[in-house]
């Protein structure tokens, strides 16, 4: 539960840091963990149903990935036009709309329009959310909140193992509707808990600090490396643990149910750690332990390391999330337009670094029919990532 202090009202009548929190959460959950995460076990039914051939269910989810890019691209322009509030509850109830629209099968163009529209509203509700609440905390709390934040994507991945199938028993339409009815009441939820009033800037960081722009260079590549070494474990998992390692769709499933739980935990312990020993070291120890994680199970996939490397890597999914906010507040500390521009580009990095690592991971199994490959490469890329971010703490030009 949050401390005494989280729960205090705000000033000038704004609604207390716990309130705040719990809004961005919402929104989180609605913007990714529901309109992006609950599309995946929708796939095959809606294959099976004939609302979807296999390519268009293709089609649907690059619409949606395009949408988030759209949406990370206008976040920031549309909070220094119209202030972040609005832009958090419109696109909260785009969302909203994109579900119900969707339980009407008109055409494909009419999907995918509407799958786009929860892309963009995803992309702008990530960028914009965590930025909005966070100025708002106690400085020593806003590890903690962050992650709190970004539960709200663990727990639309744990929902869509969950929730869905009993959702689907009465049908795609009520299936749809559903979603819908849930995220409509967890934007009523949020509509009032948004900070309105600007806080003091923080504390500029001290003179000899690294140089920002350089720094937010490689903080987003690092973030990029980040999401390829996440890539395995988010597309191919159930399918290596099935077929790869010949132990059946069960134990698939199995594993695919730990990154969920790892899913739900993860945001928090990541706040808890940054809390404690920072942004800057938390961010490195969860490459650390990611690329030694994926390296083991590149070469013992057995059971356990497999069972231990999908609840891991599941945590780190939302749990790099906060991590990388941080460091980005932290560098441009008493900036609040820049912050919010560095994590805009970061969300697009990361956009676009695993798309091309899904692509580039496709394209590496169907020529060599060898999971370990994809698994090795992930690795590589988080251990590079790890070494790109001790390198510039390490570089005369940084200091």
């Amino acid at each position: 539960m949050p401390s005494p202090s989280l729960l205090q009202p705000g000033s000038e009548g704004t609604p207390s840091p716990g309130r705040a929190i719990l809004s961005g959460l919402c929104a989180s959950l609605v913007g990714i963990g529901l309109a992006r995460f609950a599309y995946t076990p929708l796939v095959p039914v809606l294959i099976d149903q004939g609302w979807l051939s296999p390519a268009q269910a293709g089609y649907l989810g690059a619409g949606n990935f395009t949408g988030y890019l759209i949406g990370a691209m206008i976040a920031s322009p549309a909070a220094e036009r119209f202030g972040a509030v609005l832009p958090l509850r419109a696109m909260m109830l785009l969302a909203v709309a994109a579900f119900f629209a969707c339980a009407a099968p008109l055409s494909f163009s009419w999907l995918f329009l509407w799958r786009l529209a929860a892309g963009i509203s995803g992309g702008v509700l990530m960028v914009l959310a965590a930025p909005a609440v966070l100025p708002h905390l106690p400085e020593h709390r806003r590890g903690l909140g962050a992650g709190a934040i970004f539960t709200g994507v663990g727990l639309g991945i744990a929902l869509s193992g969950t929730l869905l199938p009993l959702l689907l028993q009465a049908g795609l339409v009520a299936t749809w509707c559903g979603l819908g009815v849930l995220s409509l009441i967890l934007t009523g939820v949020a509509w009032f808990g948004w900070p309105r009033q600007q806080r003091q800037p923080d504390k500029r960081p001290p003179v000899d600090a690294p140089r920002p722009d350089r720094v937010a260079v490689v903080i987003l590549i690092v973030y990029g490396l980040g999401a390829v070494g996440l890539v395995p474990h988010m597309i191919f998992l159930v399918d290596f643990v099935a077929r790869g390692l010949g132990r059946g769709l069960h134990e698939g499933a199995f594993d695919w149910v730990l990154l969920g739980v790892g899913a739900l935990v993860g945001p928090i312990g990541a706040g808890f750690l940054a809390d404690r020993i920072g942004f800057r070291g938390a961010m490195r120890f969860a490459l650390l332990v990611q690329g030694a994680i994926v390296a083991g199970t590149t070469v013992l996939a057995n059971p356990i390391m497999v069972a231990l490397s999908s609840f891991v890597m599941g945590a780190f999914i939302p749990g790099i999330v906060p991590l990388v906010l941080g460091r980005l507040r932290e560098l441009h500390a008493g900036d609040p337009r820049r912050q919010q521009r560095a994590w805009a580009r970061a969300t697009v990095s990361f956009a676009l670094m695993q798309a091309a690592a899904g692509y580039g991971f496709s394209w590496l199994y169907s020529v060599s029919l060898d999971y370990r490959l994809l698994f090795g490469g992930a690795a590589a890329a988080l251990l590079l990532g790890f070494a790109l971010d001790i390198g510039l703490a390490r570089s005369p030009a940084s200091r």
